[in-house]
C-alpha cells in the first residue's frame, strides 16, 4: 500500500517489535504490565521501506463475550498507528491482513472492545457494534464490536 513515505508492507512480527508503538499510541507512553501472549497470538506490523514500524495489531484466540457460541473466535487487541500516517490506509491494511490470516487459521469471528472514537473505522471494515457503551479502565469509553470471517463471512456484505 502507498502512503506519504512510500510503500508500506504488513508482515508478521513478534510482540517486542510491536509493543513500543502500542504503548506510545494507546497508553500515551505509560508503562503497561503486559502478560505473556497466549499460544497462537498473531502480531502484525506495518513498516515503511526504511523499516520504521508505523502500525501494529495483535489478534488473540479468545472466547467472545458477545457471541458465546462462536466456534473459533479471535480478539483484535492493541491496534495502533503512528499519528504521522493516520488516514493513509495503514490501519485498514493491518486489520484487513489480520482478518485474512485469522480466517486462514480457522477463525470464524473477530471481536474487539473498540474505543468509541474508532467505531467508524471498524464499521468501514465490516465490524458491527454489538454492545452499549462502557468505560474500559485505562482506555475510556468503548463498545463491543465483531465481524464474521472465513466461510461465515463469504456471503456477508462489507462496507468499503
Amino acid at each position: 500500500m502507498d502512503d506519504d513515505s512510500g510503500t508500506v508492507t504488513v508482515e508478521r512480527s513478534d510482540a517486542a517489535t510491536t509493543y513500543p508503538l502500542w504503548r506510545d499510541v494507546l497508553r500515551d507512553g505509560r508503562p503497561v504490565d503486559r502478560p505473556a501472549d497466549p499460544p497462537g497470538t498473531l502480531h502484525l506490523a506495518a513498516r515503511t521501506p526504511d523499516g520504521r514500524v508505523v502500525g501494529v495489531v495483535r489478534f488473540v484466540p479468545a472466547p467472545c463475550p458477545y457471541r458465546p457460541g462462536a466456534l473459533a473466535p479471535w480478539q483484535l487487541r492493541g491496534m495502533a498507528t503512528d499519528p504521522s500516517v493516520r488516514g493513509s490506509g495503514v490501519g485498514r491494511a493491518l486489520v484487513t491482513e489480520g482478518l485474512a490470516r485469522v480466517a486462514a487459521l480457522g477463525g470464524d469471528l473477530v471481536w474487539c472492545d473498540a474505543r468509541t472514537t474508532a467505531v467508524g473505522f471498524y464499521e468501514r471494515l465490516g465490524f458491527s457494534v454489538v454492545s452499549g457503551p462502557f468505560d474500559k479502565p485505562d482506555v475510556g469509553p468503548s463498545v463491543g464490536m465483531l465481524t464474521a470471517v472465513g466461510p461465515r463471512a463469504a456471503g456477508a456484505s462489507r462496507s468499503s
